[in-house]
């Protein structure tokens, strides 16, 4: 018989995690290839576009794994919008991406309301949509090829 608990639990979070990575490598020939290379190691990549002040004016947040770019967030605050910070700031993670981290390809995710055009104009091609994710809103998987 089993119980079944809902709680937060890093620990149990931890191991599930390290049991799920290690099933995922023993069934996938390529998981476990990757395994043995740098691109296994999730690496966080942030961007800061500051004022002389200091102050937040733009950031991106990812990561880089298995040879592909991560976009967590991009956001720009409203007065530097259509300014082009944003394209800067997407242009310089790809090329850290690229040149020095050896990405093949980038990935985010973005909503209908979002910048879903933005990205498009930065070559993102829809790869899946997911409609009322939450409701009322479509929620849009972008990629691009970095190569």
């Amino acid at each position: 018989m089993f119980r079944i608990e809902a709680e937060i639990d890093r620990e149990r979070r931890n191991l599930l995690r390290s049991r799920l990575r290690d099933t995922n490598t023993a069934a996938s020939p390529v998981i476990a290839a990757l395994r043995t290379t740098p691109a296994a190691h999730e690496t966080p990549l942030h961007l800061w576009a500051l004022h002389d002040s200091g102050a937040l004016a733009g950031g991106l947040v990812g990561h880089t794994w298995a040879r592909w770019l991560h976009v967590t967030y991009l956001w720009v605050d409203a007065p530097h919008r259509g300014a082009g910070l944003g394209s800067r700031l997407l242009e310089q993670a790809e090329r850290i991406a690229r040149d020095r981290r050896d990405c093949t390809a980038a990935r985010l995710e973005t909503w209908d309301f979002q910048a879903p055009d933005f990205y498009r104009r930065h070559g993102y091609e829809v790869v899946c949509a997911i409609p009322d994710y939450p409701p009322g809103i479509t929620e849009y998987t972008l990629t691009k090829r970095l190569v």
